[in-house]
């Protein structure tokens, strides 16, 4: 009986051999220079000269291919193997871990960041990298650009935001920054120091004071209780960086996909303007957004 079907991915070298079970809560990616002691599967499909990697995670296992042969000539003999080896209980030999690392991917309203978010904390905090100099004490995001489209990482809670550059395509590296994060997580490799320093953004410089006023207070009441959890789920953060009482202006500093997304600055603050005019009348009237 069949249990195996066929399912394209954007990279086209990848394809997923979907199974009607779920293999594994955790994820594995072996190549030709691994042992392979944890699958049968992937021994077999590593003898192959134009197979690659294979990965396995969730329900399906992924196969890699090198240039040169079509998925037309080969698919359905991997489907044959993967079904066989479904079968006989032979794709993973063993769990990988307890309580492994899980990832999955989310678009964001910034269409050049892309979220992963994992099933763990990863940082209690804020970790940034906006270029490859900043990567002091940063472990993850000095890996990360070894990847030449990786222009920013951010890092928060359980989920990493990369900013990729302009000229690349999701469709064509979300899956291998996927993969190469679930392996960098579960190898249990250090994500950022205990000495990181956090980035000081220039704005916080200028306007971040020690005592907020009893007005900016109730505004971080407001942002943290309405609106940063909302910001989150997207991949960003947001916070006050001052009140000004003569022009009832408050300035928001924008991180993560928040900055520089093109509809983000008017939807965050119109939003927020609109919230906060709401719950404290009279006393906020404008609202500015700057990038962090």
């Amino acid at each position: 009986m069949m249990r195996v079907y066929i399912d394209q991915t954007p990279n086209p070298n990848i394809m997923k051999f979907v199974c009607d079970e779920t293999l594994t809560a955790g994820g594995l990616e072996i190549s030709k220079e691994d042992a392979a002691e944890e699958s049968l599967l992937a021994q077999e499909l590593l003898q192959f000269p134009f197979v690659s990697k294979v990965f396995i995670t969730a329900n399906f296992v992924a196969v890699q291919k090198i240039d040169g042969i079509e998925w037309e000539m080969v698919a359905d003999e991997i489907k044959e193997i993967v079904n066989r080896h479904l079968n006989e209980g032979t794709i993973l030999l063993q769990f990988q871990k307890e309580d492994p690392f899980t990832l999955y991917v989310e678009m964001t309203p910034n269409p050049a960041v892309m979220k992963f978010v994992t099933n763990k904390l990863l940082y209690k905090g804020i970790a940034e990298a906006k270029n490859p100099e900043d990567v002091a004490d940063f472990p993850l995001a000095k890996e990360l650009y070894s990847f030449d489209y990786v222009k920013e990482v951010f890092v928060t809670e359980n989920y990493i935001s990369i900013t990729k550059v302009q000229e690349a395509d999701w469709n064509e590296i979300a899956l291998e920054l996927r993969y190469y994060l679930l392996d960098y997580l579960q190898s249990d490799k250090e994500i950022i120091s205990e000495n990181y320093v956090p980035l000081q953004n220039p704005y916080e410089k200028t306007f971040v004071k020690k005592d907020y006023s009893d007005v900016e207070l109730e505004i971080n009441d407001i942002i943290s209780e309405y609106i940063q959890p909302a910001v989150a789920g997207d991949g960003g953060n947001i916070q006050l960086i001052e009140f000004e009482e003569e022009t009832k202006t408050a300035r928001m500093l924008l991180q993560g996909a928040c900055s520089g997304c093109p509809s983000s600055t008017i939807t965050l603050k119109n939003g927020i303007e609109t919230m906060l005019k709401q719950m404290m009348p009279g006393k906020v009237e404008n609202v500015e957004a700057i990038n962090g």
